[in-house]
């Protein structure tokens, strides 16, 4: 398998990676809260954008191609923060098996 062409020159973004917790909330159901796991460079590239209806209301969809260093405790259903901009984790995969870089296909919130 052909290794993955990048620059790691590219890691420009600064990100604070997020993991959810869940916090009972005494009446059977629970409390979501974001807890930082670390800080990253990264790569952010836009790939799509969606223009869609909720609730009789416009929606736009942006997704994300987001590259970093390989960390062995990413998974998707975490989130990746710069500054207000929020990126859902959807899918984590290492792109060539190498164990050098992790590709993340990430959905902006808040857009």
């Amino acid at each position: 398998m052909a290794t993955a062409a990048f620059d790691p020159g590219g890691l420009t973004a600064r990100l604070t990676l997020e993991a959810p917790v869940d916090t009972p909330d005494g009446q059977g159901g629970t409390s979501r809260t974001w807890s930082a796991v670390a800080n990253l460079w990264a790569r952010i590239e836009p790939v799509t954008a969606a223009v869609g209806e909720e609730a009789g209301g416009g929606r736009v969809t942006i997704t994300h191609a987001i590259w970093m260093r390989h960390r062995s405790d990413v998974a998707a259903g975490m989130r990746l923060v710069k500054g207000a901009r929020v990126f859902v984790v959807e899918m984590v995969h290492d792109p060539d098996e190498s164990g050098r870089y992790l590709l993340c296909r990430c959905r902006e919130e808040g857009r």
